[in-house]
């Protein structure tokens, strides 16, 4: 049986890989510090995934989880497009700024959602889901993780 206990564990997680102090070193929100406009836009290669869209990516899985762990509809994601979805053409540094706060929104957001579930929810699996609830929230976790790295990785490339 689930207890409370897990919920927060759960939750101490997210912190950690999201914004909070964590053994591993640099978290999600981190590697974003200090990010111009112009770094963010900035591709290794032609086709190639910038940070800007890593942000914008990591914020529509985290309103996913949210939104099958509550049970709510499709449709309700401020940006238009699911997944990998493309950023501005014109580099306008309060854009990007909009971008890394709808990322801390949605993330607190699905925290949130986290918090109000009974221990009981962390068995079930969502309508339309192979995994359950506990899964989605240890992915999304791994996810913010996942992207770190990347982003990590990106700022190293840009300065060769």
């Amino acid at each position: 049986m689930k207890t409370a206990k897990e919920i927060q564990i759960y939750l101490q997680l997210l912190g950690e890989s999201y914004d909070q102090r964590a053994w591993q070193g640099t978290n999600l929100k981190g590697s974003l510090r200090g990010l111009t406009v112009q770094e963010a836009a900035w591709r290794p290669a032609p086709g190639r995934h910038n940070i800007w869209e890593i942000v914008i990516h990591a914020a529509y899985w985290k309103y996913i989880v949210r939104r099958r762990l509550l049970g709510e509809k499709k449709g309700s994601f401020p940006l238009n497009g699911s997944n990998w979805i493309k950023r501005p053409m014109v580099l306008r540094e309060s854009a990007w700024r909009e971008d890394v706060r709808l990322l801390d929104e949605v993330h607190h957001s699905m925290c949130e959602a986290i918090a109000s579930l009974k221990p009981s929810d962390l068995n079930r699996s969502p309508a339309g889901s192979k995994f359950s609830n506990a899964a989605l929230i240890l992915g999304i976790a791994s996810h913010d993780v996942y992207h770190t790295g990347q982003i990590q990785l990106l700022k190293r490339l840009m300065k060769q």
